[in-house]
């Protein structure tokens, strides 16, 4: 053999080996025991008939961030496409099952775990048994150590990505089966759809509801993704904030912010961007199109934060264009931060939201006691905010931006994180005035994770006038 082939073909077998024993991609957020631990409840809550099957997300379409679903992701952390989880209830067993490898992906993208990393892929979830899809045939779950289940619970509802939540997810489903020329199904019925084919004499039940209740009430490794992700969109907002000035365009503020979340390792949007300069763009609530120009006298309000290791946050703060709020903006921006302010000093396990608000609103009453209003209109707006809450109660924040489960209907617990998003209107002058905080419920009362971020008006206005700092 000529000296340069056999040289040619030498490196390529050595390559092929380093690749073969090169590790797979796995997080290392959370440990088999956090994941056992959730196995447990969910076994806990389909009984000693049932199993849980989930399916992992699907390949990607394009030149995207392969991204585990949210669901598959909180039960066992593994990102590979095209897998499967199954919880059995009746012998407390779990099971994975993984694609074969896929070298010709692989050499493009990365190794990935596969069903030929069954000992690795063990150690690192904590699973029982991790098995081919390959043995997936449609007798499948018969062939199983008790053969055919009589219940079979699956996700019923959207399977949630990068930047989606089921509400908006339900929404886009629908309008496509609505849709005369396209009519598709979602991935999730389709699926359900199959499993009542081949097994017609189990029942298919909804694990979504199991799901939600658990994942309502964050772990401390959670708290701590979700408290650094709340870290690195402060950050980000204040480096928006001193960039501001009169002349440059909403996106330039997004990129600021969006820099500094990829800076500090967050590699995704939690959501797409609100960055909305005037009263027009900022009354839309979930503005998106971030092209308009910052003028003199106008305010900028920003809604913004990064996926971070899968969690994100929701964060929101309104500051003026050139660095010096107006009489009218001060006026009513320092109600609804008056407001918010005592909404959080007295959050705390075991309360309703609703006692909150009837103590916020008693305390509230000595600032409408000091407040000189110059138009009635906005004495009245802030008092329905008082009264009302406007919003401040918002969603539960985790693995999604509007998050799964309701915290609001029972006492407070540890570990619920949610949205502090209280917003004053002035319909006749189509104003919308808001703050935005995500805060987590301690033993003894909460945790604001973006106390660090600028909220008193003279700061925000301080931070604006500072400016970026001017590189030698």
């Amino acid at each position: 053999m000529p000296r340069h082939v056999s040289a040619i073909v030498s490196y390529a077998l050595f390559a092929a080996a380093a690749f073969a024993q090169a590790p797979a991609w796995y997080q290392t957020d959370f440990p088999p025991e956090e994941f056992r631990a959730r196995w447990v409840q969910v076994f806990d809550k389909i009984g000693s008939e049932s199993v849980l099957v989930m399916q992992g997300v699907a390949q990607t379409r394009g030149y995207v961030m392969p991204r585990q679903t949210n669901e598959f992701y909180y039960l066992c952390g593994l990102e590979t496409p095209h897998s499967y989880l199954l919880l059995d209830g009746r012998d407390k067993k779990v099971r994975l099952y993984l694609p074969p490898r896929n070298e010709r992906l692989e050499r493009a993208e990365g190794k990935v775990l596969s069903a030929e990393d069954a000992a690795q892929v063990k150690k690192l979830t904590g699973a029982d048994e991790v098995l081919s899809t390959a043995a997936m045939s449609q007798d499948w779950l018969a062939r199983l150590p008790r053969g055919a289940p009589q219940t079979i619970y699956t996700l019923l509802t959207p399977a949630e990505g990068n930047s989606e939540a089921r509400g908006e997810l339900t929404a886009a489903n629908n309008a496509i089966a609505a849709d005369m020329w396209d009519g598709r199904i979602a991935r999730e019925a389709h699926f359900a759809q199959l499993l009542r084919t081949r097994y017609p004499r189990a029942t298919i039940t909804d694990i979504t509801p199991v799901l939600d209740a658990m994942r309502v009430v964050k772990s401390p490794r959670e708290i701590a993704i979700i408290r650094r992700a709340s870290e690195i969109a402060g950050l980000g907002l204040m480096e928006a904030m001193r960039g501001t000035k009169a002349g440059v365009y909403e996106y330039e503020l997004d990129a600021a912010a969006r820099y500094v979340f990829l800076l500090n390792g967050a590699r995704l949007e939690g959501y797409r961007s609100i960055t909305a300069a005037g009263t027009q763009n900022i009354a839309n609530m979930h503005y998106y199109r971030n092209m308009s120009r910052l003028d003199d006298g106008q305010m900028v309000l920003m809604d913004f934060a990064p996926e971070y290791h899968y969690y994100t946050s929701d964060i929101g703060r309104m500051w003026p264009v050139n660095g010096k709020f107006l009489p009218w903006q001060r006026e009513l921006l320092q109600v609804v931060l008056d407001y918010r302010n005592a909404i959080i000093k007295r959050i705390r396990p075991g309360v309703t939201t609703r006692q909150i608000m009837d103590e916020a609103k008693i305390a509230m009453e000595s600032v409408f006691a000091k407040t000189k209003f110059s138009k009635p209109e906005y004495e009245e707006a802030a008092r329905v905010l008082v009264e009302r809450g406007g919003g401040v109660f918002s969603h539960s924040v985790g693995l999604s931006v509007h998050d799964d489960g309701n915290y609001n209907r029972e006492p407070l617990k540890p570990g619920q994180v949610f949205s502090i998003d209280p917003a004053i209107r002035v319909p006749g002058e189509n104003l919308y005035l808001r703050y935005e905080d995500v805060v987590v419920v301690t033993a003894t009362g909460c945790e604001n994770f973006t106390a660090f971020l600028p909220s008193e008006l003279d700061d925000l206005e301080n931070l604006v006038r500072q400016g970026r700092p001017q590189r030698k």
